[in-house]
């Protein structure tokens, strides 16, 4: 037993079931170290300088929540039932993102396993799980993690994560475990208390960045790295999914993400498996996937949420805040073929010039994309759901885009049926000041973002601490059952029908960005992305308008608000009849020619 206090004079080991304390030896490598015996399920804590005994920075369990002692967790005693798991690699493949403590009226991971065989119906490839690292009270996000290596107990503990894996690969699904190491959250966090976690030499959204360059920063890189590993390792996940690491400040010669993609290649190598680690980065520019050996930061995969941005406000017609540079089809086109819309041009939400350009031989499989996600749905004013203003059709488009483009696609849960359940911010802190400031705060979040015009009335934002809040947000299985509407029914068949396609033509399944482009109308009314043979055809208007899509088209798959292929229109020989706010995917044969209204503009 061990624990990192580099510039501490003094370390004790206390153990509450003895009622015993037991002084600890100092190393020369900056860790304290007790040789007493330490069973699986024993408590313990660590006091530093006589200071009071607080959780281990590496507590494996924190079973009476993050202020309380630690427990030790054997992890070797899980007995693994997929010997013979080959591992996935995430890119191309479709992910889905879910929240344990909403996903189910339970709120649990092993409640989450009993609806896996939904996900595999639906044709998903890789599992998300938003952060699982305990955090304060029993519900959250998960963003405000500070016990980084235990999982959350009201989510069932690290056990039940390596069952919920388990169950994951025995059925096909791989999982990707979404981590936070940008920051740590204000109620629990005891990192400072053992040594310079934190520097003021950088600074982040959330305060005091963490210290990964200045002084004694090897033990904060080395803790980052080893959480890392033992998800992948040792809990038997495929794939880490690193939340914002445009916040991770580090000006080092080799940036920690470049060290975490070299060991994590290491450790893929010694398992014979896949390992995939996916960026959420604002930063727009492809020296996140590039390989660590070209001199880029080795990444596997990046978020791109201009494409979410692109879709959700050609659709909607929103153009408050973020979205203010989206919107025509001409943006919308650059997306679904770039990746990145702000690519070094001017961004004018950032008041800057952003981003650098995507060259097309890149791997569009590079780049995850979705038509929603946590973020983009819980940091709306109310938490709202495309699907509780966006017409069928309009949802229909967004998943056909999504799901037929060379990127690796994404659903948030719920997603595929249209959930009309919010999306919300929730928190459960206990301390009154902190309370106050997140609710302050969240208020003052949106008191400039125009959310009257776009709810067409005053908005009162939703007490992140109500128990209403976090009640709202799970999801109603429900509405899958007869009584939920046959609209629920008809999107999800949509939504299978999307990845089963996706799966079996070539043309979609390929991340080839060079064979992809689009074309679109001068007045925004219509669009064509063409995927080799394939051609996606969409009406973005209310109203009929006849598509240039090439010769001899067959429909393969068909949204129109009749619900019938056979009345998407009359197939001519160079275009196609839609009916409004519609989508058709269509092959083309070999012998078609672009006519000059087809010419590709993006």
């Amino acid at each position: 037993m061990g624990v990192w206090a580099p510039t501490a004079g003094r370390v004790d080991l206390h153990l509450p079931g003895e009622a015993r304390v037991a002084a600890m030896h100092r190393g020369t490598d900056g860790w304290w170290r007790s040789t007493e015996p330490l069973p699986d399920g024993t408590d313990y804590a660590f006091a530093v300088d006589g200071a009071d005994p607080r959780p281990d920075p590496r507590s494996p369990w924190q079973p009476h929540g993050v202020h309380a002692p630690s427990r030790t967790f054997d992890v070797t005693r899980h007995a693994w039932g997929d010997a013979g798991w080959a591992g996935v690699d995430v890119r191309g493949r479709v992910v889905y993102e879910l929240h344990v403590g909403t996903f189910t009226a339970e709120g649990t991971l092993d409640a989450a396993v009993d609806r896996l065989d939904h996900l595999v119906e639906l044709g998903v490839d890789v599992v998300e799980l938003m952060p699982v690292a305990a955090f304060p009270g029993v519900h959250g996000w998960g963003y405000d993690g500070v016990a980084l290596y235990a999982v959350h107990e009201p989510y069932g503990g690290p056990a039940a994560l390596q069952r919920f894996v388990d169950a994951a690969h025995a059925r096909g699904l791989a999982v990707c475990l979404d981590v936070v190491y940008n920051h740590l959250g204000p109620s629990g966090n005891y990192l400072g208390v053992f040594g310079p976690y934190f520097t003021d030499r950088h600074h982040t959204p959330w305060g005091m960045a963490v210290n990964l360059d200045g002084p004694d920063s090897g033990g904060v890189r080395a803790y980052v790295v080893d959480n890392a590993l033992r998800w992948l390792r040792d809990f038997h996940v495929d794939a880490l999914r690193l939340d914002a690491v445009h916040a991770l400040v580090d000006d080092s010669p080799q940036h920690l993400i470049a060290e975490l993609a070299d060991a994590v290649a290491a450790l893929s190598a010694e398992l014979g498996r896949p390992l995939s680690l996916v960026a959420e980065s604002d930063l727009n520019d492809t020296t996140m996937i590039t390989p660590t050996a070209q001199g880029g930061l080795g990444m596997t995969a990046q978020w791109a949420d201009d494409v979410h941005h692109a879709v959700h406000a050609s659709l909607t017609g929103e153009r408050h805040g973020y979205y203010v540079d989206f919107g025509p089809a001409e943006v919308l086109a650059k997306a679904l073929t770039r990746a990145f819309v702000h690519d070094g041009g001017w961004s004018t939400f950032r008041d800057k010039p952003w981003g650098r350009p995507v060259d097309p031989s890149t791997d569009g499989h590079r780049f995850v994309v979705f038509a929603s996600d946590h973020d983009q749905v819980g940091n709306r004013a109310l938490g709202d759901r495309p699907s509780q203003s966006l017409d069928q059709g309009g949802l229909a488009i967004a998943a056909a885009l999504v799901l037929t483009s060379p990127f690796t696609p994404m659903i948030f849960m719920g997603e595929e049926w249209g959930a009309r359940t919010p999306w919300q911010f929730f928190t459960d802190h206990a301390e009154p000041e902190l309370v106050e400031a997140i609710r302050a705060g969240r208020a003052a979040e949106f008191a400039g973002h125009g959310w009257t015009a776009i709810y067409g009335r005053e908005v009162e934002v939703p007490d992140p601490q109500a128990p209403a809040t976090v009640e709202r947000s799970r999801l109603d299985w429900s509405e899958l059952e007869d009584d939920g509407g046959p609209e629920h029914a008809r999107l999800l068949a949509w939504y299978r029908d999307l990845v089963a396609l996706r799966r079996d033509e070539p043309a979609l399944a390929s991340g080839d960005l060079a064979a992809t482009s689009v074309t679109h109308a001068d007045d925004d009314t219509w669009l064509v992305v063409r995927r080799r043979d394939v051609r996606v055809a969409v009406n973005l208007a209310q109203h009929p308008v006849e598509v240039p899509v090439g010769r001899t088209p067959t429909v393969l798959l068909a949204w129109d608000p009749a619900g019938s292929v056979g009345s998407v229109g009359t197939v001519g020989t160079t275009t196609l009849t839609l009916p409004g706010r519609s989508v058709a995917v269509l092959r083309v044969g070999p012998d078609a020619r672009l006519d000059a209204a087809e010419a590709p503009s993006a």
